[in-house]
């Protein structure tokens, strides 16, 4: 089910709409690795709050914040970064082998900003070469859903149950 409405009504949040956003990925950019990282300035990480592939990338997961050009894209620009070879995700992810070993050599990183700021990135791996031109600019596409799942994804750990 890609029905992100039917997916948000649904009981069990926010998994269900997060399991949605991630075939609405697919289905829209194409996916083998999918997880989506919340931005903590405070303390200089992101923090997984969904994967796909928890085994490698387990939810709750961190990250620090690197100063790279992957940082200067997605938060000093608010633009989407895309590699589409492992040297260039290589250069920006110290855990390049372990993407690598996954079957995944480019990716496409969406940035999603509230009220002025980046919050968090959507995060979608695939082969090499996967992310053409037009698939990133499809990816635009997936910034409002995006949206949705962080207020949603903040709203649930801050106690408003729906």
């Amino acid at each position: 089910m890609t029905d992100l409405s039917g997916a948000l009504a649904a009981p069990d949040q926010p998994a269900d709409y997060l399991a949605a956003l991630e075939r609405l990925s697919d289905a829209t950019v194409g996916v083998k690795l999918f997880t989506l990282m919340e931005i903590d300035r405070g303390r200089g990480v992101a923090r997984r709050s969904y994967s796909n592939m928890p085994g490698a990338y387990p939810v709750s997961g961190e990250k620090p914040i690197l100063d790279n050009d992957w940082t200067e894209t997605v938060e000093g620009a608010g633009r989407t970064f895309v590699a589409n070879t492992i040297d260039e995700i290589a250069a920006v992810f110290p855990d390049h082998e372990l993407i690598r070993s996954l079957g995944c050599e480019s990716c496409l990183n969406v940035p999603v900003t509230i009220a002025g700021r980046v919050v968090g990135t959507l995060n979608c791996l695939n082969a090499a070469g996967h992310y053409t031109a037009e698939r990133v600019a499809a990816s635009e596409a997936l910034k409002l859903p995006g949206a949705v799942a962080f207020l949603l994804s903040r709203g649930l750990n801050e106690g408003a149950r729906p």
